[in-house]
């Protein structure tokens, strides 16, 4: 009995001892993750800040003058293609052969 209770005690003094050493792991665990979310906020700020200056119009029009030569369209280079209104195309049933016992014939699809 005395030694059911002294292996009893170093049970709990061992989960004890691995719990703190595990809460003391998961903190640091925590940290270090805290610290990785504020790197990758700053890199996702600097990634925008860069974005919205690649994407400036002012920017992308020098672009393609200075680096592309491309220049404004001249009078009439442009034309301007209105859409019509549609007009419904009829829907044709497929033809589907039938055999009757007699003879073949073919028919459309609702008939």
């Amino acid at each position: 009995m005395k030694m059911l209770t002294i292996v009893a005690g170093v049970l709990l003094v061992f989960m004890f001892v691995w719990e703190r050493v595990d809460v003391v792991r998961v903190g640091y665990q925590i940290e270090r993750l805290k610290t990785q979310k504020v790197l990758l906020e700053r890199e996702r700020d600097q990634l925008q800040v860069k974005f919205s200056a690649l994407t400036a119009p002012e920017r992308i029009a020098k672009v393609a003058t200075e680096k592309l030569g491309l220049i404004p369209p001249q009078q009439g280079q442009v034309l301007m293609v209105h859409q019509q209104e549609e007009t419904p195309i009829p829907v044709v049933p497929p033809i589907v052969q039938v055999r009757l016992a007699r003879h073949d014939s073919t028919v459309r699809g609702n008939e």
